[in-house]
């Protein structure tokens, strides 16, 4: 398919003239605007375009689905007619900033941290799946014997894939080092050292806490301070990492050039050191505790509900982007709990999605290959974790089988809390999705997956007999 110049024409015009585009770039497959107003975008004489395959707004940045291998064909010629200068996504993304207020700037910056160690975090619960498979009792044998119990030689095999698994969450505070200081516009080598300096061999390990006999402390002066470490805790370095950046930039532009390399890092990482130790770990570990626990006493006391909002509401949280508020909970829990109780719902959310999508295939007219070719798609991406193709390109588009795909994640999402399920971490969140929940909740959660896939598509079959919005 070739992109015609009266396609992006029409784009532009849709999306309120060239007059309303303040700034734009684009990705492997959409074009990413900041627009001075969105309530001047015609979504529906846009997404009727030939050559567009959906649309949404996230994050102050209206985005318009193209394709792999067009995008870029179709951003030159949007930047020849309406005369913009090619932007960085950087400079998209400082654009769109502006467009946001202060909790989705908050929201933002948490995406802009975690987003990038996801995939170490994801890795690390897909092997962990994979040693739960070799050394969980009763899985493929009777209830006492594992795998590795029938076959010993394979037990060395396994001990190194845990290993590898449990690396990214011994060193979490690493990972997130070096990704919030760089996001707060310090050095991130630094923040990996700050990272590593919580999780030091020295100090008492976070998860022997709860169960030491005696707390090691420092001396200060008399100041008495618990040495110990922050394993697997989110909060006591986002904030250590926040001063961190803060300190370096303030020594950099007033310390010489000829000495920064000696004074800057140093006086930056010992200041934040001692600030981590007496005020900051203590006071966010103790908040960090009571974060948990709080998401715990509801989860234990009125699962159903729970696991009802949850359920139900994580895909509208998905829109506003505050489902990025919850990788911290997710994290936090698999420290504290052994295991989160959120995310298999998320799981199910996803494949809830992708139904919905998938009947829309089969609601969709012959006549109409573009919805049932971006349906079939968006479903499979769905099925595989990735939700933004269906939701923006085809559920949201007709409302009934987003709000299908709700209910049908609701009534998983009861399930799953007042079984308790649980994930040894984050991982795919789709059909993949079960590799990473721990054995003995293998058929709550098998079942929760058959409800998110039947549910919504039956529900969006149906409705689209009864909705006044045809699908042509």
């Amino acid at each position: 398919m070739s992109v015609k110049r009266e396609d992006v024409l029409e784009i532009i015009e849709a999306i309120g003239g060239k007059d309303n585009i303040r700034t734009a770039t684009h990705c492997v497959t959409r074009l990413r605007l900041v627009l001075n107003d969105e309530k001047k975008v015609d979504k529906e004489r846009l997404e009727a375009i030939d050559l567009v395959k959906g649309s949404f707004s996230s994050n102050g940045q209206f985005q318009v689905v193209i394709g792999q291998g067009l995008v870029n064909k179709a951003y030159q010629i949007l930047a020849e007619e309406t005369g913009i200068e090619q932007a960085s996504k950087q400079d998209v993304k400082d654009a769109a900033t502006q467009n946001l207020n202060p909790l989705q700037r908050a929201i933002k910056v948490l995406a802009d941290i975690f987003i990038p160690i996801l995939p170490a975090i994801v890795t690390a619960g897909l092997l962990m799946g994979l040693n739960n498979i070799l050394t969980g009792p009763g899985i493929f044998f009777d209830k006492d014997t594992s795998v590795i119990d029938v076959y010993p030689q394979w037990a060395d095999l396994t001990n190194i894939i845990n290993l590898i698994a449990n690396t990214a969450f011994v060193f979490l505070p690493g990972l997130i080092g070096w990704s919030a200081v760089k996001r707060f516009g310090g050095s991130p080598l630094l923040g990996i050292v700050l990272g590593l300096m919580l999780v030091h061999p020295d100090l008492l390990n976070a998860w022997s806490y709860g169960t030491a006999e005696e707390i090691p402390t420092w001396n200060l002066f008399g100041l008495e301070v618990d040495k110990i470490g922050y394993q697997g805790q989110v909060l006591p370095i986002l904030f250590a990492s926040l001063l961190l950046a803060k300190i370096e930039k303030f020594l950099d532009k007033r310390v010489h050039d000829s000495i920064k390399l000696l004074v800057v890092a140093p006086v930056a990482l010992l200041i934040t050191g001692f600030a981590s130790f007496i005020l900051i770990g203590p006071v966010t570990f103790f908040l960090g505790n009571m974060l948990t626990d709080g998401v715990i006493w509801v989860f234990d006391h009125v699962s159903w509900l729970g696991g009802l909002l949850y359920g139900g509401l994580y895909a509208v949280m998905v829109i506003t982007g505050m489902h990025h508020t919850f990788l911290a909970v997710d994290l936090q829990l698999v420290s504290n709990a052994g295991g989160t109780f959120l995310w298999p719902i998320l799981a199910l959310s996803n494949i809830a999605q992708g139904s919905a999508a998938l009947a829309m295939m089969f609601v969709a007219k012959k006549e109409n290959e573009k919805l049932r070719g971006l349906a079939g798609t968006s479903a499979l991406s769905a099925y595989l974790g990735i939700t933004e193709p269906a939701m923006f390109g085809v559920n949201l588009r007709y409302k009934y089988p987003f709000i299908s795909a709700l209910i049908g994640s609701a009534i998983g999402g009861i399930l799953l809390a007042m079984t308790s399920t649980k994930a040894f971490s984050i991982g795919v969140g789709g059909l993949p999705g079960i590799l990473s929940i721990k054995s003995e909740y293998w058929v709550p959660f098998a079942i929760g997956m058959v409800i998110a896939i039947v549910v919504p598509f039956v529900l969006t079959m149906i409705w689209s007999k009864f909705s006044k919005n045809e699908v042509s």
